[in-house]
């Protein structure tokens, strides 16, 4: 690891949780695109910026629609414990 300033440098938003979303086609973890995922590297530090801005209103949509999902998993369980 280097000790080099990052230079402003925007890290990934990555939390290795890595699942792509069948109806939203983002992913449940970081909320980007694959084509996202893939270019972050080659991202300009305003498009990185222009990404990260929009993740809150993604993870949103993300949100919703695994409430009107199959239920099952994590999420399913903690639903089934408060009822």
């Amino acid at each position: 690891m280097s000790d080099a300033p990052k230079l402003g440098r925007i890290e990934s938003p990555c939390i290795k949780l890595c699942a792509m979303h069948p109806a939203e086609g983002i992913c449940i973890g970081c909320y980007r695109t694959l084509a996202e995922i893939g270019g972050w590297s080659t991202m300009s530090p305003e498009a990185r910026r222009a990404v990260m801005a929009d993740l809150p209103a993604r993870a949103s949509r993300v949100a919703g629609a695994q409430a009107g999902g199959r239920g099952g998993g994590r999420g399913g369980r903690l639903r089934r414990k408060d009822q």
